[in-house]
């Protein structure tokens, strides 16, 4: 009886993770974790994972990526996105 009871208070102590409704807040979610875009920001970053096609917000992430190795990535990130706009 006290298996059942411990296996019972893991699954109500274990955290409920909503998944993403949509690729592109999966990419937006993975963009926001990898580049460490502060909270402030976070919202744009979905904003243009929706708006934008997949293939040029991945082109952006690939290449600030590449490219930026110190300092603050999602600046880069936001000023090649911008470029790529125009």
């Amino acid at each position: 009886m006290d298996n059942f009871n411990s296996f019972k208070e893991i699954i109500k102590s274990k955290e409920k993770v909503k998944l993403p409704s949509y690729r592109w807040q999966q990419l937006a979610l993975e963009i926001i974790q990898e580049l460490a875009i502060p909270d402030f920001k976070r919202n744009s970053v979905f904003k243009v994972c929706k708006d934008l096609p997949k293939e040029r917000v991945l082109m952006a992430f690939n290449d600030t990526k590449e490219l930026c190795h110190e300092g603050e990535k999602w600046k880069y990130f936001f000023k090649v996105i911008g470029q790529m706009e125009k």
